[in-house]
Formats: structure tokens, C-alpha cells, sequence
């Protein structure tokens, strides 16, 4: 009884910051409803068996990815005021885009029938001898290795192509050259120089910056033959006493 409460109430809020995160004006908001959901997401696999995942989730979305988010979204310059702008624009035209989506997804639901003993196979098969990380293992990387694969395969397109999409040449890059670099030998790329003892670093062409030149012989104060400022007292040089 507990349990099933607390799915639904887990559920209840993991739909509900879900919804947030997309309809959020705000960015900064929208991640942070993001992190919400996850946590309520690792929530619902404890409630399940599957400790693992909750942590992994915890751990990697919410302590990395979710993290990096926020950071990049609280870096970027966004106007709120312009992008408020544009949803009065735009609002005709979503509305009738999710109520199409609705419909549809009404059309499915409503066909959809469950096969029989279906209720059985919505879960592998657990063991009382192997532990949870093992099973989940076993599953991705020997029955489900090729859609494991496949899905790596599809990240790194979309990692490559958002490399493409925003990476801006300026023209004025030094680029690298594979063949200029491989063919580049010592007589080339070093230059010898014999300094001799006692020369410095001048025989190198590095030169010391310039001494300060002395000051002319009039801005020197005048001294007396005791070597003494003329415009200073005697009695700063005597001590004070008459």
C-alpha cells in the first residue's frame, strides 16, 4: 500500500516537472525542474528494483550533465524580453500542432490491444543469485549488445553534427598541416648559434632594455664642500644640537 502510494505520488510529480521544463519561459528554470524530475525518475526505479539505475542516474544526469546545463544556460545571453515577444506570435500555430498530436495520440491509444500473458514478459526475468548490476549488464552488453551499439552510433552523430552547426571559421585560424609538420627535419626547424664566452645574450639578438640616463647637472641640489644639501638646515646633519 505504501509502495503503490508512494509511485503515484512520485509519478504525479515527475510528470508535473516534466511539463514544467518545456513550458518554463525561463532556462535557468527549466533545468532546474529538469533536475527535479530526474531525481523523482531515480526515485521510481528504487520503487521498481533497480538501485543501480537510480544511482547512475543520480550520480551522472543530475550530478554532471544536468550540472553542465545549468552552467552553459546561466552563461548564455538571452533576452527574456524578446523571447517573450514571440510567443503571442506563435501561439495559433502550437496550439493546433499539440491538439493534431493529441488527436493522434488518441487514435493509437484507442486501437491499442494487449496481447495475452503480455502482462508476464514486461520484465526480464529476475534471479535470486545475481545481483542487480550484474543483470543489467548481462542485458545491455550480451542480448541487447547491437541496439547498444546503435544507439552509441547515434550520439556521436548528433555530437559531430552539433560540432558542425556551431563551429564558425573567422579565416584569420592557423590551421594545422599534417604534411608540413611530418616533413619537418632539424636543419629546419633549429638554428645554431655559437655564442661565444662572455658575450651575453646580445649575440642571440635578445637585447637588455636601455639603463636610465643620468640627470643633468642642474636638476642635481646644490651641495656645500662638506657634502651636505645647501637647502637642508645643519642641524639635520648635527643631530639637533646647537
Amino acid at each position: 500500500m505504501i509502495a503503490a502510494i508512494a509511485f503515484y505520488v512520485f509519478a504525479a510529480i515527475l510528470l508535473a516537472s516534466a511539463a514544467m521544463v518545456v513550458s518554463s519561459r525561463n532556462p535557468v528554470h527549466s533545468v532546474l525542474f529538469l533536475i527535479l524530475a530526474f531525481f523523482n525518475a531515480a526515485a521510481l526505479f528504487l520503487l521498481a528494483g533497480a538501485e543501480f539505475l537510480a544511482m547512475i542516474l543520480v550520480i551522472v544526469y543530475v550530478g554532471a550533465v544536468a550540472v553542465l546545463f545549468l552552467f552553459v544556460v546561466m552563461m548564455l545571453d538571452i533576452d527574456f524580453v524578446e523571447l517573450r515577444s514571440g510567443f503571442q506570435r506563435y501561439l495559433p500555430v502550437g496550439l493546433t500542432i499539440g491538439v493534431v498530436l493529441l488527436i493522434e495520440l488518441g487514435v493509437v491509444l484507442s486501437g491499442w490491444t494487449f496481447a495475452a500473458g503480455s502482462s508476464a514478459l514486461r520484465f526480464a526475468p529476475r534471479s535470486e543469485t545475481v545481483h542487480n548490476t550484474a543483470q543489467i549488464g548481462r542485458l545491455l552488453y550480451t542480448d541487447y549488445v547491437f541496439l547498444f551499439q546503435a544507439s552509441g552510433l547515434v550520439l556521436l552523430v548528433a555530437m559531430i553534427g552539433a560540432i558542425v552547426l556551431t563551429l564558425r571559421d573567422k579565416g584569420d585560424s592557423r590551421r594545422q598541416v599534417i604534411a608540413v609538420q611530418v616533413g619537418r627535419t632539424p636543419k629546419s626547424a633549429l638554428t645554431m648559434i655559437n655564442v661565444p664566452s662572455g658575450a651575453g645574450i646580445k649575440q642571440m639578438g635578445i637585447l637588455r632594455p636601455h639603463a636610465l640616463e643620468p640627470p643633468e647637472a642642474g636638476d642635481l641640489p646644490s651641495q656645500d664642500h662638506h657634502g651636505h644639501d645647501a637647502h637642508e638646515p645643519e642641524d639635520a646633519h648635527s643631530g639637533g644640537h646647537p
